[in-house]
């Protein structure tokens, strides 16, 4: 028999960390026959397992409302408090009946008890699983110490109370070791550590037709190396790195390519970078309108690819992040077997470069050195196919679909007794 699981989250759409590595977890759990249910503000779930509360979602407009008034100062006004209380108490209410709705035996909450992006929300469910004793496990994906803007606050107790609680009802799961210390450090809370993982089991199908469109349709010629950047436009990208490594090839065959747009964050480093890349000569494409959730074709009748297609046709993944909660994109250059340059960052250091993998390493800064490795690994066909079948078998044994189920296994068996995952 098979548990009855409840996600709980802002929102379950689109492509964001908290929404695929919770699409991950639904598909372990359902493969070994556990079923899933889906509370949240925004969901693009099935609709018979899903409950929708417009509240909440971070970006409804009262969430917003508490948010301008809860950040970037240090005293609040007891309308503030009330709000944030009379929300909580109507979400906690929808939380009994979700739990009810679905006779649910375990709660996975993903992000919305460690980022305060919906304080409400953080509240009624501290107070809801105080109030039940429900079992639940909270999966942390970022926390709000780790984001400068929520680091002057006028919500402070609330953020002790609820961004985790420390409840004996909760088993923490973090996705980095540095997350894993700072929860035990600051609050005194254990957790398990669970890295973000892909199918390695699976390997990727090979391209198609419809994936060998790409490079024409962005305007590459066959012999063009494409470098992909896999990733938003945002600073701590570190995207002006990809951009002297491209410089410094000085080879005209050689385009780098930006899959995503800069999302909410203004265009302001977009520009930053044209500007950049006209200066040192770089051939530089955003091509966030021709790559999507999925295949399709836009008003004007062009092609939409996913980012498995852009992979497909890359030579090289440029992933110079400056700070980054995992890596995801790292992952998937293993998975989709492409060679990979990586500035150090911190998680990097600590949890995946001692697993061995081979990739181009900068330390913050390009150097010679950097630069004459990209130039062999495009030139020597060998040398870089040895190199990612052996990133592949990284992936494999160590951030796997078999290592997460080895993970919830533990987890869910510690709540529930059922051990067959």
């Amino acid at each position: 028999m098979g548990v009855q699981i409840g996600f709980v989250g802002t929102r379950f759409a689109g492509t964001d960390g908290v929404s695929l590595e919770s699409a991950k977890w639904a598909k372990v759990l359902w493969d070994h026959r556990h079923v899933s249910h889906w509370y949240s503000g925004k969901s693009d779930r099935d609709p018979s397992v899903s409950m929708v509360v417009p509240h909440a979602f971070f970006d409804h407009p009262d969430i917003q409302w508490i948010n301008r008034r809860a950040f970037g100062t240090r005293t609040r006004t007891p309308d503030v408090t009330q709000r944030i209380y009379t929300l909580a108490d109507y979400l906690k209410g929808t939380l009994y009946e979700f739990t009810r709705r679905y006779d649910l035996d375990l709660l996975i909450v993903q992000n919305a008890l460690c980022i305060p992006m919906n304080l409400p929300l953080g509240v009624a469910l501290t107070n809801f699983i105080a109030e039940t004793g429900f079992p639940t496990i909270a999966h942390h994906h970022d926390f709000y110490w780790e984001r400068d803007r929520f680091s002057v606050s006028a919500v402070t107790d609330m953020l002790w109370m609820a961004f985790p609680p420390a409840l004996p009802q909760i088993q923490n799961v973090t996705i980095n070791s540095f997350a894993q210390e700072d929860l035990s450090h600051r609050r005194g809370v254990s957790s398990m550590l669970v890295p973000n993982v892909l199918d390695f089991e699976t390997p990727p199908p090979e391209a198609d037709e419809y994936a060998r469109h790409f490079r024409k349709d962005i305007g590459l010629d066959e012999n063009d190396i494409l470098f992909l950047q896999p990733t938003r436009v945002v600073p701590r990208k570190g995207i002006e790195h990809a951009i002297a490594l491209v410089a410094a090839l000085k080879d005209d065959r050689c385009k780098l390519v930006i899959s995503h747009a800069s999302g909410d964050e203004g265009d302001e480093y977009l520009q930053v970078l044209k500007d950049l890349a006209e200066a040192s000569g770089v051939d530089l494409r955003l091509v966030d309108k021709q790559v999507g959730d999925k295949r399709g074709k836009d008003a004007e009748g062009n092609r939409i690819y996913t980012l498995a297609d852009a992979y497909s046709q890359a030579d090289f993944i440029t992933y110079p992040s400056i700070y980054e909660g995992f890596g995801n994109a790292l992952l998937e250059a293993f998975y989709y077997r492409k060679p990979v340059l990586v500035n150090r960052y911190s998680i990097y250091v600590a949890d995946i470069e001692p697993k061995g993998a081979r990739v181009i390493s900068m330390d913050g800064y390009l150097t010679k050195d950097v630069v004459a490795k990209v130039e062999k690994i495009i030139h020597d066909k060998a040398f870089r196919d040895e190199m990612v079948d052996f990133n592949y078998e990284i992936g494999r044994a160590f951030f796997s679909y078999g290592v997460l189920r080895r993970k919830l296994r533990s987890l869910v068996t510690h709540f529930t007794g059922q051990d067959n995952l």
